[in-house]
């Protein structure tokens, strides 16, 4: 059983954890989790290439929140996958031989709808596709620094339902947000699942977390009437008397992904759903938190997410 929990922080994680040596590659340095996580694994003496769509920004937030030691920021769009293939080339161009760790923490929330660059709709585009083509882009690298892990943030929103791979850009389904959202959160969860089971035998990693709720930029697209379909849905979701979500604090949110990253043990976590730090139960019925639905762990699910993903973005993974 893991000696941390819920109100664990990054810095209780990873207290006399020592990353010197450790490559590691974090999306969305600019707010939030990503900042706290490239400041926590730095601090422990990691090298870490933060990933963000506003690199001046990026580069204020950490120097806030007083991040020291091997950082560098690199430009990169989730909503583009050209400028994904962009950040890649760039980053093998700089003589970046190895990754022990990839966080794919970047995201979007409950927006409005709308469409990435190429045309996906914008959380499954960003949340999902624009992180599966970056890990696809980075594999030789993280196969490089093998035993080495991948680690998707997801959320508890999963639990609004599952991917839909015959419309995933709403094109005939009545768009909701909150839907969207929890098939981007389920995608996260499903591409961890098929990305360990073809990359297990050879050293990689994937895990699914769920950070908490933790007010961050994450929410810049809530209204009172987002928030208000929030609860309601969710109340209906749940039963009677059983937990909701606790709000977090940022150092208490990224705890799971440094715990998840570079704590726990490999075999216990990978191809895994966790949150405060554990594994979560697998739920047959009704939601609740902790717990991951049954569908967002389901292989079957996740090979076919695996391969109409790869047919949306007009690219197969050499694994």
């Amino acid at each position: 059983m893991s000696p941390f929990g819920s109100e664990s922080t990054t810095d209780d994680v990873l207290g006399g954890v020592d990353l010197t040596g450790v490559n590691v590659v974090v999306t969305g340095a600019s707010a939030g989790l990503g900042v706290e996580t490239v400041r926590a694994v730095a601090a422990r003496g990691a090298t870490v290439v933060g990933l963000a769509r506003d690199t001046a920004k990026a580069e204020k937030a950490l120097a806030e929140a007083g991040a020291e030691g091997d950082i560098e920021v690199l430009e990169g769009d989730l909503a583009s996958l050209a400028s994904i293939r962009s950040f890649a080339d760039g980053f093998y161009a700089a003589g970046h031989d190895r990754i022990d760790v990839l966080i794919n923490n970047a995201g979007i929330m409950a927006c409005p709808q709308g469409a990435t660059a190429e045309g996906f709709e914008l959380q499954f585009g960003t949340n999902h596709l624009g992180h599966f083509v970056l890990t696809g882009c980075l594999l030789p690298l993280l196969l490089t620094g093998t035993p080495a892990r991948v680690v998707n943030v997801s959320s508890a929103g999963h639990q609004f339902g599952p991917t839909d791979t015959d419309d995933p850009n709403f094109e005939t389904t009545p768009y909701d947000p909150w839907v969207a959202y929890g098939r981007s959160k389920t995608a996260n969860i499903l591409f961890a699942v098929e990305l360990d089971r073809r990359l297990c035998d050879r050293g990689v990693r994937a895990i699914a977390i769920h950070p908490g709720g933790i007010a961050t930029e994450l929410g810049r697209h809530l209204t009172d009437e987002t928030i208000g379909a929030l609860v309601a849905a969710r109340n209906a979701q749940t039963e009677g008397d059983e937990p909701r979500m606790r709000r977090k604090t940022v150092p208490q949110g990224a705890a799971t992904s440094v715990w998840a990253g570079f704590v726990a043990t490999a075999s216990d976590v990978g191809g895994r759903y966790c949150e405060d730090c554990s594994v979560s139960p697998v739920l047959a019925g009704k939601p609740r938190v902790p717990g991951v639905m049954a569908y967002a762990v389901d292989p079957e699910a996740a090979k076919r997410l695996w391969t109409r993903s790869e047919e949306l973005v007009g690219e197969t993974f050499d694994l």
